[in-house]
């Protein structure tokens, strides 16, 4: 069965992740997918939480596309 998470329990699943840089993200269609069952409610699905950070991996620290 599919998880939906607020964004509390969506910031909790990522380390150094906050409320507030979440809502940041979400602004800027940087962070994971998410859904707006009414117009001032928010949630995560779980696997779109997971989805989006392990995109993040990388090899090095190194700048992309440098």
């Amino acid at each position: 069965m599919e998880r939906y998470l607020t964004p509390k329990e969506a910031a909790a699943l990522i380390p150094g992740m906050t409320v507030a840089l979440l809502g940041q993200l979400r602004f800027k269609g940087k962070g994971p997918k998410f859904l707006k069952p009414t117009p001032r409610k928010v949630v995560y699905r779980e696997r779109d939480v997971i989805e989006w950070l392990e995109a993040s991996e990388r090899t090095s620290t190194a700048a992309v596309g440098a």
